[in-house]
């Protein structure tokens, strides 16, 4: 949300001709967060067996793990992303979007290097993480070769996937484990105060409806000026 608190409040004329909220670097932040929540409302479902952690900041910076889900089938990273309408291709370490290659495996498999190392250390015991990599809204996901170390999958298989994994952990470990992920020291250097989600769910909601409503406004002025063209050509025909 930081990126657009500094963005002035729309116009009048900006909201009549359904001019977007969104600044240009927080589109696809915008993209990210959207497939981040989405993927938040799909784990709320796996049940009381399971932690999950969102947006975990790592590190001394500004980096963050998407979610971190334990529970009886071991210790997860999700690297959540967003490729709405896009196709989606895997073969090994290779991931490309719509013929673009990706860094999304490679960072994935960090992310979860990561994790274990600071989960094991702040627990007194090694631990294994396994990447994630969750695709969002794709019309196609073809793999042709599953990578080494990193999942690749829907977030429509998600919830089925994580409840299928063979039990890695007692309830007692993921228990342990849970409760050594849910303090921020384990993860940052420099913990920040903890923002109330609750308040920052309702902002990045009415910040969605805007730009929703925006969208309408658009489709409505593209019809309404096909509308006339047609009535224009109709007038000069008869």
């Amino acid at each position: 949300m930081s990126l657009q608190e500094p963005v002035p409040a729309q116009t009048a004329i900006g909201r009549i001709l359904g001019r977007s909220p969104l600044t240009a670097e927080a589109r696809s932040w915008y993209q990210g967060a959207t497939a981040e929540i989405a993927v938040g409302k799909i784990l709320s479902g796996l049940g009381p067996e399971w932690t999950v952690l969102h947006a975990v900041p790592v590190g001394s910076g500004s980096s963050d793990i998407d979610h971190v889900v334990i529970g009886p089938g071991g210790i997860f990273t999700l690297n959540t992303k967003n490729h709405s309408g896009q196709s989606v291709w895997v073969a090994g370490r290779t991931l490309m979007v719509s013929g673009s290659k990706t860094r999304h495996i490679p960072n994935s498999a960090y992310e979860a290097q990561r994790a274990s190392k600071l989960l094991g250390s702040a627990n007194g015991t090694p631990v294994s993480a396994t990447g994630v990599v969750v695709i969002c809204g794709a019309k196609t996901l073809t793999i042709k070769e599953w990578p080494a170390d990193v999942v690749v999958l829907s977030s429509q298989r998600l919830a089925n996937w994580l409840r299928r994994q063979p039990q890695r952990l007692t309830v007692s470990e993921s228990e342990q484990i849970a409760a050594v992920a849910a303090n921020p020291r384990t993860w940052h250097r420099h913990p920040q105060a903890e923002h109330d989600p609750g308040a920052l769910q309702a902002r990045f909601s009415a910040l969605q409806r805007e730009v929703q409503r925006a969208a309408l406004i658009r489709a409505a002025w593209v019809l309404a000026a096909a509308c006339l063209f047609v009535a224009v050509i109709l007038n000069f025909r008869f």
